[in-house]
């Protein structure tokens, strides 16, 4: 029985274009008390794995998180699989904006302690006592209310290239550093203030509206299903799109846009620009944004030394890399002093 993806990236998008099929990306989660996230793990890729589905799912004892795409043929079958876990049936699932065939290459599932990084004591708070869900209707009815304070719950990488007007974007890396930044900015608004929060999918949102309901604040908002589900309803009700720019999202299409509006900047040489590309040295990889010049002239690196070792052969590149962990401080995102306009 094979409960382990098998096959490199490379060969996987060999076989996806000779399937020639229409592929789905889409993304769900679910808050659940799961006793078995192993014997989960296993199940869900054996039936995945023989419905084409490709992406990264995290199962952890609260829940479930799922990124991924699927043959658009195959996606009854994936839905009435859903539908027989109890903790899954009737699930929203969040279709993406902008669709693309190799959105993922691998399926992977792993058990996680947690199904997103908060670094929260959940014991110390009721985490399903959660804000109220808005729809994308009400959503903007709210935000334009004086006596809402709209907060993106999303990192700086992401909020850079697009976010809703007039939203406060704390300049963070990780969802738990933005915690305890909210709450002390607006201490002094806990009980006359609207508190309205987004992100992507609306998974980041559940946890800090039953975080920030436990520190005070009365009134708590969250857009339902995030960015991607607003937009679907925008689309499908004719409503005022009040995003700017693109959405961010993890994994290989790195964004849709949701907006014409270009509100972000080439790293390197300050021209407006908004699409996110890794340095291609692989002992980098550097996340950030480079204008098409500057990826001409820098050859897709981020500093002159990366596109000096992206120049040697293969082999001499490798063995500069052995022995040197890929550590987080290599996969940084944006922030690099290599960069004059991201600092």
């Amino acid at each position: 029985m094979q409960l382990y993806n098998k096959l490199s990236a490379k060969e996987r998008a060999e076989l996806i274009d000779k399937a020639g099929k229409y592929r789905l990306t889409l993304s769900f989660y679910q808050y659940a008390h799961i006793q078995s996230p192993k014997q989960l793990r296993d199940e869900l890729f054996v039936v995945w794995n023989g419905l084409d589905v490709l992406g990264r799912i995290y199962i952890a004892h609260e829940g479930i998180n799922a990124q991924l795409s699927l043959p658009a043929e195959r996606f009854e079958a994936f839905k009435t699989h859903l539908d027989a876990i109890d903790f899954l049936n009737g699930i929203r699932l969040n279709i993406a904006v902008e669709q693309d065939n190799k959105s993922f290459l691998k399926l992977k599932v792993k058990v996680r302690e947690k199904i997103v990084a908060d670094g929260l004591n959940d014991d110390t708070f009721d985490v399903t006592d959660k804000g109220v869900h808005l729809n994308a209707k009400d959503f903007n009815t709210y935000i334009e209310d004086e006596n809402t304070v709209l907060v993106d719950m999303r990192n700086h990488y992401e909020s850079e290239i697009g976010h809703f007007k007039n939203a406060i974007t704390p300049d963070v890396d990780t969802f738990r550093d933005s915690l305890d930044i909210i709450e002390e900015n607006l201490k002094a608004h806990k009980e006359d203030k609207n508190l309205v929060m987004y992100c992507t999918g609306g998974i980041r949102c559940e946890k800090a509206s039953a975080y920030f309901k436990h520190k005070g604040f009365k009134n708590v908002f969250q857009l339902e299903g995030g960015i991607i589900e607003y937009t679907r309803q925008i689309k499908e009700a004719d409503l005022e799109n009040k995003f700017l720019g693109q959405n961010f999202v993890f994994d290989q299409r790195r964004s849709e846009r949701i907006s014409d509006d270009v509100i972000a900047n080439c790293h390197q040489c300050g021209t407006a620009f908004d699409v996110h590309t890794n340095c291609a040295n692989e002992a980098c990889h550097l996340l950030f944004i480079q204008c098409e010049s500057c990826k001409a002239r820098m050859e897709n690196c981020c500093s002159e030394a990366c596109m000096e070792i992206n120049r040697l052969p293969y082999e001499e590149q490798k063995a500069l890399r052995k022995g040197k962990g890929n550590s987080n401080k290599i996969f940084k995102k944006g922030r690099s002093t290599h960069l004059r306009q991201k600092l």
